[in-house]
């Protein structure tokens, strides 16, 4: 017993754990977390923290036919949609980042958004999308320009810490899935 709590009393280091991106070409939508928990870290998948409600909103909003677990994340591909970070650094919050470092991983995400081509990207978080853009304030939705060639949004956080409450957060990301889903229905872009 007393090698099982030596063990997760131990750190995680942070700086050798990645936690993939799930990506495709030609998604419509990728959610772009601000970094990886250390949840998510330490079992090498998004959003693993089960107080956070990434998943839960994305299925009420209506971009996945069901509640997925992080295990399943890949699934997402499925559906349209990928995930990646601003910053690549696990924390135990992302109050723990520094500034700076939003903007020295601008352009490793700007290549990847660019590589894969979604037609959408959705910062989640205002942090992140203000340093990278160098923009003092910004608005919550669709943003007026793009983000390497994709329709930028800010949405909310998912986290548990988040101030918003689950149906706001439902509210705030059903334009995105009604813009990447729904207009090609009605014959838009």
């Amino acid at each position: 017993m007393a090698s099982s709590s030596r063990i997760a009393a131990e750190p995680i280091r942070s700086e050798t754990i990645v936690v993939p991106d799930i990506l495709a070409h030609g998604l419509r939508v990728v959610f772009c977390g601000l970094n990886p928990g250390l949840s998510s870290a330490a079992q090498g998948r998004p959003f693993a923290n089960p107080t956070n409600r990434f998943w839960k909103v994305i299925h009420l909003a209506g971009f996945t036919p069901l509640v997925l677990n992080p295990a399943e994340s890949r699934r997402l591909l499925s559906y349209g949609c990928g995930l990646t970070t601003a910053v690549r650094r696990p924390t135990v919050t992302a109050g723990d980042l520094e500034t700076r470092e939003f903007g020295e991983s601008a352009e490793s995400l700007r290549a990847r958004v660019r590589e894969y081509a979604p037609k959408h990207i959705a910062f989640m978080g205002k942090a992140a999308y203000r340093v990278i853009e160098r923009r003092s304030s910004i608005e919550w939705g669709e943003q007026s320009e793009p983000f390497a060639d994709a329709r930028a949004w800010v949405l909310p956080n998912t986290s548990g810490l988040s101030r918003f409450r689950l149906d706001a957060l439902v509210e705030a990301y059903r334009p995105l899935h009604d813009a990447a889903f729904c207009s090609r229905r009605r014959g838009e872009r």
